[in-house]
């Protein structure tokens, strides 16, 4: 009998703090199957989508937090000593604190992507910035789990301003790629999404901006790579600032015995069915034309059209160009090309 009992004895210092995980997983289940469910509904019907972030960055850590809670209750009515299960405790205190830590930094990073994109003057959502939220976010949580753990910060932070020095010399050419990308994000004079031309020639659109580049995308579908600090001091060509639409030039020349008065008549309203008519024109806009040259050959003259954005420009000159020789050809209105003539009698004179 007293064997029995002891083994009795031994079954319950297993048993009862292995019922109490299950117990307290099994409650966090129901929880994230039921209340998360009705929530979530709650929340699609909303207009404000923190809710729906909140909770999808959430639903799978909620799992491991009922794991972490049911092991945390277990071993205070286990029979382990008081060291190992204090030791336990706070291992599990600290891995908790970590997890939730990370789930307010994706929290953080997904606010600023979905809230940047809508609202306008606030930080763009980019990598660095993205980073930056994390960052902040860990850092935190890291003094946090240490005040836990009773560790004194000040030490730590004298520490870190010390070293802080010697890191910065060490990595300065990162650490000058970062903050320019800030100072990019900041002044705001090149934004994701933007048209943009260097002075080394690389010109397409914005993709993102990094801790250390600034990636863009080029009309042939390729991905120029621009440090940071390169594009800080580079001259820029921003062709969505202050507005996308822009000015579309198109240079013609016609035969000096043209009627000039005819020609600006037809060119304009061959110019106006092109920005009615094409995909990227600015319909409202009235096209003009303005003679600048008596050249060798030809009396030029350039035609302004205008596109709703950048890349709208070679279909509207395309088609312009296309329209616009057919109807002179109707109109007998003549483009000269390049004629070298030879005097023969001047030639001759002795």
């Amino acid at each position: 009998m007293e064997r029995l009992a002891n083994v009795f004895s031994q079954l319950s210092q297993v048993v009862m703090p292995l019922a109490v995980f299950i117990v307290v997983w099994l409650m966090g289940y129901l929880v994230r199957k039921i209340v998360f469910i009705r929530v979530a509904r709650w929340a699609q019907k909303t207009k404000s989508q923190i809710d729906d972030i909140i909770l999808d960055s959430i639903k799978t850590p909620f799992i491991i937090w009922s794991i972490m809670l049911g092991m945390y209750l277990a071993l205070q009515v286990s029979k382990l000593s008081e060291n190992v299960a204090d030791i336990s405790g706070k291992a599990l205190l600290v891995l908790g604190i970590f997890s939730v830590t990370l789930a307010l930094a994706n929290i953080t990073a997904r606010l600023i992507q979905t809230y940047s994109q809508k609202i306008e003057g606030v930080v763009p959502g980019t990598s660095l910035t993205k980073i930056i939220g994390r960052i902040i976010i860990l850092v935190i949580g890291a003094l946090v789990i240490l005040n836990t753990l009773g560790v004194s910060i000040t030490p730590i932070l004298a520490t870190l301003g010390v070293g802080g020095l010697a890191v910065a010399l060490a990595l300065q050419d990162t650490l000058s790629n970062l903050f320019s990308g800030f100072h990019v994000l900041m002044a705001r004079q090149v934004r994701i999404g933007d048209y943009i031309k260097l002075d080394s020639g690389e010109e397409g659109y914005v993709t993102d901006i990094n801790w250390r580049t600034t990636k863009i995308k080029m009309l042939p579908n390729n991905v120029v790579l621009v440090p940071n600090a390169k594009l800080a001091q580079a001259i820029i060509v921003n062709y969505y600032l202050p507005e996308k639409e822009m000015a579309v030039l198109v240079n013609l020349g016609v035969h000096y015995k043209s009627d000039l008065k005819k020609v600006e008549r037809i060119t304009c309203e061959v110019a106006k069915e092109v920005m009615r008519e094409i995909t990227g024109g600015v319909s409202g806009f009235e096209p003009f034309i303005r003679y600048n040259t008596f050249a060798d050959f030809s009396i030029n003259f350039t035609v302004i059209l205008r596109a709703k954005e950048f890349v709208d420009q070679y279909l509207i000159k395309h088609e312009f160009i296309k329209r616009l020789h057919e109807r002179y050809n109707s109109e007998n209105i003549v483009i000269p090309y390049p004629i070298r003539a030879i005097n023969y009698e001047q030639e001759g004179v002795k």
